[in-house]
Formats: C-alpha cells, sequence, structure tokens
C-alpha cells in the first residue's frame, strides 16, 4: 500500500471516529449544569408527582438538579412547544404525558408536530385511570352502571378534568364500547371535577390513581373498575374494566422527551439512568404508592408507543367528535 493511499485511510478513520469520539466527551461532560424538565400542567397533580419523582432520581444520580419547570395551559401544548423551541443540548427535556398522543388529532392547528420534533428519552411509568362513583350512586358494578345508564340515557353525569384530558378520553372509550350515553361535563382541570365527584354534584368520573385512590380506600368513593386489563395492586378487589367491556383499555402513561435533534449520547445516558431507577426498591416502592406501574423502556419502545397511542386515541377524538376547549 502507498504512503499516500495509507495516510488517507487514516485520516478517513479519524473523521468517521471523530463523531463518535466527540459524542463520548458530549456524554461525559452532561450534565455540567441543572437541567429543566418541562411539565405541561399545574403543580400537584399526576404529570408533577411524576416529573417530581423521576427528577429526584435523576438529580441524585447525575449530580446536578434536575428542576420541574410547570408550564400549564392548552392541555399541555405550552409545555411542549417550549421543548420544541429550547436547544437540543439535554438541558430542556419534557415530560411527555399520554395527552400528547390526544392532542395530535384533538388540535387542528398546532405549531408543531409531536412525533417528528420531539425525540423519545425513555418510557416511565403507566398510570391506571379508574372508574370512580359518589356512594349514592345506585350501581355496585360496572354491569350495573351500564344498565343504569341505558336505562336513564344522557342523565348520568361524567366529570372530566377537561375536553382531551386522560379522565375525558377513557371516558370516552368506555361510552363507545359500552355503547352508553353520558353527558360529559368538562372541568377545568381534575381538582374541581373531583370536589364536585365527592359532593355529589356529578355522578361518574375516570379520574387517574396519583392523589385519587385514598377516596376509594376510606369510602368516600366507590371504585368499580380500573381500566388497566389487569388488577392494581395499589386496590385490591376492584376489577380490570376488561372483565366487563371486552378489549377496554385506557392507561395514561409518562415518559421522557427531548428536542428533536438532542446527542444519541445524552439520550442514551438518560435511558440507562431512567431504566436504573425501576431496579431501586425506594424508587419502585415510590411509584407503587401513587398507583403507578413500571413501564421502562428503550427510546426506540417509547417512540412506537407514542406512535400507536396516537393512532388509537385519534380514532376515539373523530367517533366522538371531540373539539378541543376555545
Amino acid at each position: 500500500m502507498s504512503v499516500a493511499r495509507r495516510g488517507f485511510l487514516q485520516l478517513a478513520t479519524g473523521v468517521v471516529a471523530w463523531p463518535a469520539l466527540m459524542g463520548v466527551a458530549v456524554a461525559q461532560a452532561y450534565p455540567s449544569r441543572p437541567v429543566r424538565l418541562i411539565v405541561g400542567a399545574p403543580a400537584g397533580g399526576g404529570n408533577d408527582i411524576v416529573a417530581r419523582l423521576i427528577g429526584q432520581w435523576l438529580s441524585e444520580r447525575l449530580g446536578q438538579q434536575f428542576v420541574i419547570d410547570n408550564r400549564p395551559g392548552a392541555g399541555t401544548n405550552i409545555g411542549t412547544e417550549t421543548v420544541v423551541r429550547s436547544p437540543p443540548d439535554g438541558y430542556t427535556l419534557l415530560l411527555v404525558p399520554s395527552s400528547a398522543a390526544v392532542n395530535a388529532t384533538l388540535y387542528e392547528k398546532l405549531s408543531f408536530n409531536f412525533i417528528r420534533d420531539i425525540a423519545p428519552v425513555a418510557g416511565l411509568i403507566g398510570v391506571p385511570n379508574v372508574m370512580y362513583v359518589h356512594p349514592s350512586f345506585p350501581a355496585n358494578t360496572v354491569p350495573e352502571f351500564i344498565a343504569h345508564a341505558k336505562a336513564n340515557p344522557g342523565k348520568v353525569n361524567m366529570a372530566s378534568g377537561g375536553h382531551g384530558s386522560s379522565s375525558h378520553m377513557a371516558g370516552e372509550l368506555f361510552k363507545m364500547m359500552a355503547a352508553v350515553n353520558l353527558t360529559h361535563v368538562p372541568y377545568r382541570g381534575n381538582a374541581p371535577a373531583f370536589s364536585d365527584l365527592l359532593g355529589g354534584q356529578v355522578h361518574v368520573n375516570f379520574a387517574t390513581t396519583p392523589g385519587t385512590i385514598d377516596y376509594a380506600k376510606t369510602g368516600r368513593l366507590r371504585a368499580l373498575a380500573v381500566t388497566t386489563t389487569s388488577p392494581l395492586e395499589a386496590l385490591p378487589g376492584v376489577p380490570p374494566m376488561a372483565q366487563f367491556v371486552p378489549g377496554y383499555e385506557a392507561s395514561q402513561w409518562y415518559g421522557i422527551g427531548a428536542p428533536r435533534g438532542t446527542p444519541p449520547d445524552i439520550i442514551q445516558l438518560l435511558n440507562k439512568e431512567i431504566v436504573a431507577g425501576f431496579a431501586d426498591a425506594t424508587m419502585k416502592s415510590r411509584l407503587a404508592n401513587v398507583g403507578g406501574i413500571a413501564t421502562p423502556m428503550s427510546a426506540a419502545e417509547f417512540g412506537k408507543l407514542i406512535a400507536e397511542e396516537t393512532e388509537k386515541w385519534g380514532k376515539v377524538v373523530k367517533f366522538a367528535g371531540i373539539k378541543a376547549e376555545n
């Protein structure tokens, strides 16, 4: 081999290796300052609780603060847009809720395309919804509820945290699959919706478990079913909805995303540390206490889930004719 050719090959090898070496250097240096974890919902709800759990874990593992930055509004779209417009350097992340999959169809005009503009980092947990009714409601089981609703079409009020919220979409899927006519009563957030359910002003709410399961445990509300396909350890004795409505499943889920173009090495590092959290006994206990089911996923697996859920809930939005709140 000629000296010139040998020199060219060495140079080419160096050029190919340089980006990889740079990626390793970036990952080794990351994070060198605090990281923002954007939550597109107010403090205190399920989104916020999950974000603070994973943020605390990452802060302890990576030696920098993962600061929770609540940016509520427009069905979590304000928070998403904040991340889409941020530099793809790993210092602005997004707590991705299942509403992101709903919003793709629910909102006709968005300034971003979620699947295109947000890079999946890791799946976190699945959070079941629970079908709650007030103790005065004349149904102790899902079949009794369906029978009552069919005998009183339009007279059973279904509260939700707003158009397109997890509680709304779980309820609409139930209406569609059980063929019942419930009157949707949207609130600006699940806290006021739940307050009216506790007061008996509305009849049913398909709320997520964080912050709500104690009401069932203390008897202030009656839990008729969980929306997962299997029973929930945190609510023993409460059956899965699929036992009565075959094929029904409507869990809320959460993950972490980043702006498109974030270095793969940073995504890989974050995924590795997040997955490690699910092997930690303390972290697992904290998740179980809020009714969460650990679903650690690779970035590719989480991206696949987002795509599948976007298709699934798009069909429900169109079937029910749901429009975003103005």
